[in-house]
């Protein structure tokens, strides 16, 4: 006796279908928003409750007459999440404008590091070669340790950290990313 096919069970919800995993990328977005109190909570509590990741987050006043800060945000996301993001982004009361720096082609992107490394003798002597190749500034120095000033997009400051590890990396402070358009015009507007 043969047994009779089964069908393949059903999904209990659209939520157990099966997707095709989409890639998450990287992205930064550059918000310029009224500086007034609760702005930068309310940008917090957008990520919080969708429970998306910031993975950096600087932000400071940049206008003290028009009563601006810019806000630079690094999330990542598949593309979907990463155009809600910024959708949602424009929809705050307090936005004035929000680019994707990641996207835009006169992106620049920055970050600042102090990196201190402890070493003597030849990992010392190296850690200084190192540093010259990177451009990194020494910023002060002691008979068994360094600080450098490191400035340069993110993946340059993760290499120069993974290079000094095995020569005595003791501490890491970063600011996180800072960017700006290339040219002329001012928070993503056109030039007049």
């Amino acid at each position: 006796m043969t047994d009779p096919v089964q069908p393949a069970p059903q999904p209990a919800s659209v939520y157990d279908l099966n997707r095709a995993k989409e890639e998450e990328s990287r992205a930064t977005f550059a918000v310029l928003v009224d500086n007034e109190p609760g702005v930068l909570h309310r940008v917090v509590g957008l990520f919080a409750a969708r429970g998306y990741n910031i993975d950096s987050l600087t932000v400071a006043e940049t206008d003290a007459s028009a009563h601006t800060s810019r806000i630079t945000i690094v999330t990542r996301g598949t593309p979907q999440v990463l155009g809600q993001i910024e959708a949602q982004l424009q929809k705050m009361v307090s936005t004035r404008t929000v680019q994707d720096v990641t996207r835009d082609p006169n992106g620049i992107e920055r970050e600042l590091a102090l990196v201190k490394v402890r070493g003597t003798g030849t990992d010392r002597v190296e850690a200084l070669r190192v540093s010259d190749i990177f451009r990194a500034k020494v910023v002060d120095t002691t008979h068994e340790s360094f600080v450098f000033e490191l400035t340069g997009a993110s993946t340059k400051i993760d290499k120069f950290v993974d290079l000094m590890r095995p020569l005595g990396l003791t501490e890491v402070s970063r600011t996180g990313v800072l960017s700006l358009q290339r040219g002329p015009a001012a928070d993503g507007s056109s030039a007049d």
